[in-house]
């Protein structure tokens, strides 16, 4: 599964009791494969750099470790995909987001109410 940038930093500042039980319960289980996209890191970094955002690098690195997440490049197979996205959301890091998670299969964590309009996207929220 995909964490979406405002899970990631949900985790960083709250731990994972700002989440759901069902939230909980996939991210607590050994088993799942947590995600955390390029995407997300660089939308952090934007943001806390023109300060709408107060979290740095190390609590980012911190979020992903708590998290056991592995980080995953944004490729041009996702990029692609943006093209066929429709314009339900204008946000360009939730449309790449979307579209990694949909290119590679998997849901995405988030509870951003525009996701369920992308036909084909799985959410966990």
């Amino acid at each position: 599964m995909l964490l979406d940038t405002e899970s990631i930093c949900l985790a960083g500042i709250d731990g994972l009791g700002a989440f759901s039980k069902k939230v909980r319960k996939v991210l607590e289980d050994g088993e799942t494969d947590c995600l955390v996209s390029a995407v997300s890191i660089m939308e952090v970094a934007i943001k806390s750099g023109v300060g709408k955002l107060e979290m740095g690098e190390s609590e980012m690195r911190q979020a992903a470790r708590d998290l056991r997440a592995t980080i995953i490049p944004f490729t041009p197979r996702h990029a692609y995909q943006l093209f066929s996205l429709p314009l339900h959301h204008r946000d360009p890091f939730d449309r790449m987001l979307i579209a990694t998670a949909m290119v590679e299969g998997i849901p995405l964590v988030g509870s951003d109410q525009k996701f369920k309009s992308y036909k084909g996207l799985k959410i966990i929220w």
